[in-house]
């Protein structure tokens, strides 16, 4: 499986942003984590396979928006009231089942990442 992320970029604090992953191959559960400049991984947004279970982190929870096409095998981060503080390198994985996960070691599979810079 291999995971090609897109759509990151720089914006203005309040601004918006829709991030895309598509994937090759198999892919079952998704989710999108970020790693702050100097900081840890850090989950953003799991989706099953269904598309009927979402689990967003409370850094984001009404503010992001995840979903997904399995016919496209892609899935999407949508993020809107951008603050500085979501200024990371966004990167999607996939899971190792159908039920959602938010633990980083529940997913083989990672995209290489995807930029995003909210700027004050």
């Amino acid at each position: 499986v291999q995971l090609q992320a897109s759509g990151g970029g720089l914006v203005q604090a309040g601004g918006s942003l829709s991030l895309s992953c598509a994937g090759s191959g198999r892919t079952f559960s998704m989710a999108w984590f970020r790693r702050a400049p100097g900081k840890g991984l850090d989950f953003v947004a799991a989706i099953s396979w269904s598309g009927q279970t979402i689990k967003y982190a409370d850094s984001v929870k009404g503010r992001a928006t995840i979903s997904r096409d399995n016919a496209k095998n892609t899935v999407y981060l949508q993020m809107n009231s951008l603050k500085p503080e979501d200024t990371a390198v966004y990167f999607c994985a996939s899971g190792r089942s159908r039920y959602m996960s938010h633990h980083a070691g529940d997913h083989d599979y990672w995209g290489q990442g995807t930029k995003v810079t909210v700027s004050s």
